[in-house]
């Protein structure tokens, strides 16, 4: 159970986070204590029903169905598209789906509840925030120098490829963390599925192996949504107004 130490030093954490982002200038200093009540309460909540959940095969299937969606309404909040949350959905669910089924269907990870909430969380997160940056490296681009793109179309591109040769290198960049994350494992880092199975008995070996599933997985994963959000960036399906104020 986690004691009074532990819940004054998780309060400190995030006061600081909070003071750090107000007085630098960052960003509002109360979505960030906002951000961390919303963690606390959400995975006491996931902590009470996970266990029911796991018994049942239709229960966990529920449950990642919901995870995805909350997925898909967050990305679109956050790329400042919110009518277009089917598009968004589609774009994480390109990167989730064949990283999900390739895994589960070549018993790399058993189709076992217990396995697949994990591993499903962490791949749709990732599809998540890939997404999000690449959708918004996109429209912003797109924004910043329309001049170009216009240029572009009266040089004879059609609109959408004329779109890509200004957002796709950009939204390129999104990638950028989970390259890092995967280029310097184990030598900055030892990420929790590491972590987490070596101090459930497993073995360094298959500690390891595990989290090489985990990197490369979401590596594939945000790689095709984030090419698949800048293709709907370009096509007007996602954001489709990025032209500038005048």
């Amino acid at each position: 159970m986690p004691g009074p130490m532990l819940i004054a030093v998780l309060c400190l954490l995030l006061l600081l986070a909070a003071v750090v982002v107000w007085r630098g200038a960052l960003g509002s200093g109360s979505a960030v204590l906002v951000a961390g009540a919303r963690a606390a309460v959400q995975l006491a909540a996931v902590s009470l029903v996970i266990a029911a959940i796991l018994r049942s095969g239709w229960w966990t299937a529920g449950f990642v169905l919901l995870m995805f969606s909350v997925a898909a309404g967050t990305s679109a909040r956050r790329i400042g598209a919110p009518r277009d949350v089917l598009w968004v959905a589609a774009t994480i669910g390109a990167g989730v789906l064949p990283v999900l089924t390739l895994v589960l269907v070549s018993g790399a990870v058993p189709l076992r509840p217990i396995a697949v909430v994990p591993i499903a969380g962490i791949v749709i997160g990732g599809a998540m925030s890939a997404t999000s940056q690449a959708a918004r490296r996109a429209v912003d681009d797109l924004r910043n120098r329309y001049g170009e793109y216009e240029a572009a179309l009266a040089l004879g591109l059609r609109q959408r490829p004329a779109a890509l040769e200004i957002c796709r290198p950009a939204a390129g960049h999104a990638l950028i963390s989970a390259l890092d994350q995967t280029r310097t494992v184990g030598l900055v880092t030892l990420p929790g599925a590491f972590v987490g199975m070596l101090l459930g008995g497993a073995s360094p070996v298959q500690a390891g192996v595990t989290q090489l599933l985990v990197l490369i997985g979401l590596l594939a994963a945000e790689s095709v949504s984030v090419l698949v959000a800048v293709h709907l960036v370009a096509a007007r399906r996602v954001h489709g107004e990025w032209r500038p104020a005048h």
